[in-house]
């Protein structure tokens, strides 16, 4: 029976991306890129094997990502070539010695998003064909230029598709469709699937349909996107997520007094967590530094969760603000943060815990009465995005919930239908089964349907 390999091709510099480390290596969500894409061909019940090939330099570093998440399936880290059909050529002389009926599939180290049925789906093919190819329809209209920039053609839009990978072979198609290449010292080709199109024309290449959110992380505004597209998944994720399993941890809340921090107080102990909460009520006021160092000094439990609901909305033009309010909304929303943060990384680091901010829907962008409140909530998420690349062994996220019935909200809106505001309970359950995950550098939308 043949095995079924894929190869992990990461040899990009990342030029195209204006960063010094290779985009495959940038940090997405708390993880690195290549880590995602490794992760999925790990967990894939077809795939035997693993190779990943990669520039020298960084054989090290991939090798401490794949010891870290056990990624038993990786065989070989092989070291690439100048360009694509080095690294190609390269992976191919390591599988010398395997069968030719081997179904290898190739995929960019950069396309972190490749969904199970896809890879499924390439091998399958692969039981028919010798080569296939993964694709995306063609959502604009394609032109073909001369080098004047003048239209030669418009081919109908129908038979037009944006290739992807994974792309698979048949081993032995592969092999013998570079010796050709090589023979004919021909290199210039922008895909494995162009190579066997160009010197083995007779052989038919299958599509297979790929996903839309099977990007390419080459261009800064990609990472964003990859971004979104894991928030979303994460909000799926959590709906296995069981409360039950908080027995047994300790949580400390910050802004229990009442709202979303009540609330999550609240459910915490009737799931068995032991919380302990605190508020400007209770004494502790986040933007004192001493205070919130003292408190946390005066917990004598480890600390698997620190949240942070505390939060000052003032609603009126910045120009009527007194100075005092403006040091409050600052000094609560984002120092206050900055403190909470600081004194509990060393509790964190402990436990390999986590620590949950809030953000609201205006940091997005900023909202005019409040431009203070929309501002600091934007520093929050970076605030988050930032402690999740720095901080190892902590997981670092934030809650994003839509308009939330909470008496902060009534106090500076009045009157609102409340079926049109979230339910505060809703967003406790998110946060606390997002307490429970591993995730960091996520931004959790919570919203009103409950997802």
């Amino acid at each position: 029976m043949s095995q079924n390999i894929a190869v992990i091709l990461a040899g990009g510099e990342g030029n195209r991306f204006n960063s010094k480390l290779p985009k495959q290596f940038i940090k997405l969500a708390g993880k690195p890129v290549i880590e995602y894409t490794l992760e999925v061909f790990q967990n894939h019940y077809l795939i035997d094997e693993i190779f990943i090939v990669i520039k020298s330099d960084y054989e090290d570093s991939v090798w401490e990502i794949v010891k870290k998440s056990g990624f038993n399936k990786v065989k070989k880290i092989i070291n690439g070539g100048a360009d694509r059909f080095g690294s190609t050529l390269s992976a191919l002389k390591s599988l010398e010695r395997y069968d030719i009926q081997t179904k290898v599939l190739f995929h960019d180290a950069v396309r972190p998003l490749v969904d199970e049925e896809t890879i499924s789906n390439t091998i399958e093919a692969l039981d028919e064909y010798n080569a296939v190819d993964t694709a995306i329809d063609a959502t604009d209209t394609i032109i073909e230029i001369d080098d004047a920039w003048v239209i030669k053609n418009i081919p109908n839009r129908v038979y037009m598709k944006r290739g992807q990978t994974p792309q698979g072979f048949k081993l032995g198609v592969l092999q013998k469709a570079y010796q050709i290449a090589m023979e004919r010292n021909e290199k210039c080709f922008t895909c494995d699937c162009s190579v066997v199109n160009t010197v083995l024309p007779n052989e038919k290449i299958k599509v297979v349909k790929s996903n839309e959110k099977n990007i390419k992380i080459t261009y800064p505004i990609d990472l964003h996107i990859a971004e979104k597209y894991i928030q979303m998944g994460t909000s799926k994720s959590l709906e296995d997520v069981d409360l039950k399993s908080l027995e047994g941890k300790h949580l400390v809340v910050f802004g229990n007094s009442r709202g979303i921090g009540r609330e999550i107080e609240s459910l915490a102990k009737a799931y068995g967590a032991s919380v302990t909460g605190c508020s400007r009520h209770t004494g502790v006021d986040i933007s004192d530094i001493k205070t919130v160092e003292n408190f946390l000094e005066g917990i004598s439990e480890n600390i698997d969760v620190v949240i942070n609901t505390a939060a000052v909305l003032i609603r009126k033009p910045l120009e009527l603000m007194r100075l005092e309010e403006i040091r409050q909304v600052v000094d609560i929303n984002y120092v206050g943060a900055i403190n909470v943060a600081y004194a509990a990384k060393k509790y964190l680091d402990k436990t390999e815990g986590m620590l949950i901010n809030f953000t609201s829907s205006s940091y997005t962008r900023g909202r005019a009465n409040y431009a203070l409140y929309s501002s600091s909530k934007a520093a929050i998420v970076n605030l988050t995005q930032a402690l999740s690349d720095e901080w190892e062994r902590v997981g670092v996220n934030c809650v994003n919930p839509e308009r939330t019935n909470t008496p902060m909200r009534v106090e500076n809106f009045g009157y609102e239908d409340p079926a049109t505001l979230l339910d505060a309970k809703i967003v406790a359950i998110k946060t606390l089964k997002l307490a429970l995950s591993r995730y960091s550098g996520i931004v959790l939308d919570v919203k009103n349907d409950g997802n």
